[in-house]
């Protein structure tokens, strides 16, 4: 008996992704950030209180995106005043990055309004901590 899309997890996590990413869009819209923007802001918010100095591929790394989408998004960044770029004077070939106070102040801003919209759309899942060790599971990229 072949399968019905409420059957198929891919499905279902496929229609749930585009819901909570027009939460996302809808929670940082007012902010003037988008969705790439907010994950960069704010790992590199998270990055810097760690006592880290990250370059653009740490940076990316860290934020689980592809170095080459990752450099437009920081140059917008950039010029509304929200980090600095500068060259590695050990890598002429590598950016260092440094989030600026109004950065960081957006970016705990912003952290805290993306946490509420998750509150709200998790809200009916029943059992967080169990939700949570299967997203980390299926992420492949963080401990369980």
């Amino acid at each position: 008996m072949p399968l019905t899309p409420e059957d198929s997890p891919g499905f279902l996590l496929w229609h749930t992704t585009l819901r909570w990413q027009r939460t996302m869009a809808a929670t940082l819209g007012p902010l003037d950030l988008t969705h790439p923007q907010f994950v960069l802001l704010a790992s590199l918010y998270w990055l810097d209180t760690q006592g880290a100095k990250p370059n653009q591929l740490t940076l990316a790394t860290h934020a689980g995106m592809d170095v080459k989408t990752v450099s437009p998004v920081l140059r917008r960044l950039e010029s509304k005043g929200y980090l600095t770029r500068a060259t590695d004077p050990t890598d002429t070939r590598a950016k260092l990055l440094h989030i600026t106070t109004p950065g960081a102040d957006l970016a705990a801003k912003a952290m805290r309004a993306v946490e509420a919209a998750d509150a709200t759309f998790f809200a009916d899942v029943p059992d967080r901590a169990n939700l949570l060790k299967a997203l980390r599971r299926l992420s492949g990229t963080l401990g369980e």
